[in-house]
């Protein structure tokens, strides 16, 4: 991304459906710091290599805009920001990260995790029985989240997991 102006420090938190990452974004929030909820935000349906939107909904099909992605990484004004959520395009971006997370839980965590989020809102990813089937198969395959990320045990209280995080990031300042 050259002649790209990064902001001070950029993370991704990415994983599968039901790993927490909306959970982690609402926590870094209350916490103060400048957290982006990806797929409420960034997100679209579009083709992952060109970024043409399509119609209807197909996982594969759940993109960010690349534009407002790298706009984000380069702003000056927050000393750190948090990207959180899943994008099927995240190749085309990733490099901008200074680090990325993946929230990792076991896939009896992530189905009940969905039933929950269902629970509340109906019309939720997860809550029909081809979307459920879809969720256990990308859990199974990873596809749509990272390969080289550092994984962090979200099965913890979010606490927990928020606290790991940030103890990662300064961690690897130091070195």
């Amino acid at each position: 991304m050259e002649g790209l102006t990064l902001g001070i420090r950029n993370y991704l938190i990415g994983g599968v459906s039901g790993a927490g990452k909306t959970t982690v974004c609402n926590e870094l929030q209350r916490r103060g710091y400048h957290a982006i909820h990806g797929d409420r935000e960034l997100a679209y349906q579009g083709d992952p290599e060109t970024g043409t939107p399509t119609d209807g909904f197909k996982p594969e099909h759940h993109i960010w805009h690349v534009d407002k992605v790298k706009a984000l990484v380069a702003n000056q004004d927050e000393a750190v920001t948090f990207f959180c959520g899943g994008s099927r395009n995240f190749p085309k971006f990733i490099d901008l990260f200074d680090d990325v997370f993946v929230l990792e839980v076991d896939l009896e965590t992530s189905l009940r995790r969905i039933d929950e989020r269902v629970a509340l809102d109906p019309t939720d990813w997860g809550g029909r029985p081809e979307e459920r089937e879809i969720s256990a198969r990308m859990y199974q395959t990873k596809e749509g989240v990272p390969k080289n990320g550092i994984i962090i045990d979200a099965t913890a209280p979010i606490a927990h997991v928020v606290d790991e995080i940030l103890h990662q990031i300064e961690a690897n300042k130091r070195q």
